[in-house]
């Protein structure tokens, strides 16, 4: 039995450059207005759910478990919709949509590596970002009077951290996917 997520271990590594790339522009202009945060997060939340329902689709079609990642993909696009529908958004709705995403992706994120731990080692690595998302949604909806620039800076640290596990366990899950036995058989651990 082949796993979707390893089969599919490309879009992990596309999600996590993708990440990696928008946190480092977020460093490199840090004075970045309200309006080019919402566009920031917009492009990337329609993109990462983008991704997320296409590791779905793959998944039905090879009849592999489908729902978190179905789920992760239309709250990345539900995000992206009402950020650019409403563009004028306070910092308030603002730092309530982020976090709300981060939290229902993170813990979305958690529950895969929690079914994969029986099948492949290193799911602590989807753990973490699952982790790292929700601690950057709760952190966030703490704090929902911070500025802009500090909005910013924590969603830049956010996705430079996700970005990097994002890409780790996108490289691994390639890895164990090319060690399976001939006919779908997981390799026994070397101790």
């Amino acid at each position: 039995m082949r796993f979707g997520l390893a089969r599919n271990w490309w879009s992990l590594v596309i999600r996590g450059f993708l990440a990696i790339a928008v946190g480092v522009l977020t460093f490199l202009w840090p004075g970045i207005t309200l309006i080019a945060l919402v566009f920031v997060f917009a492009g990337y939340a329609l993109v990462d759910g983008i991704i997320s329902l296409t590791g779905a689709l793959r998944s039905v079609a090879a009849h592999d478990r489908w729902g978190a990642l179905l789920f992760e993909g239309i709250a990345g696009i539900a995000a992206a919709v009402i950020t650019v529908f409403w563009p004028g958004i306070t910092l308030l709705s603002l730092v309530i949509v982020i976090a709300a995403w981060a939290i229902v992706t993170g813990a979305l994120e958690v529950a895969a590596a929690v079914r994969l731990r029986k099948h492949i080692s290193g799911e602590w690595l989807l753990a973490l970002a699952g982790v790292a998302s929700v601690v950057f949604g709760v952190l966030v909806l703490l704090v929902p009077a911070v500025g802009a620039l500090v909005i910013a800076l924590w969603f830049g640290a956010y996705v430079l951290v996700f970005g990097v596990v994002l890409v780790v366990l996108g490289f691994r899950l390639r890895n164990w996917d090319r060690t399976l036995i001939p006919g779908g058989r997981i390799p026994a651990p070397a101790h």
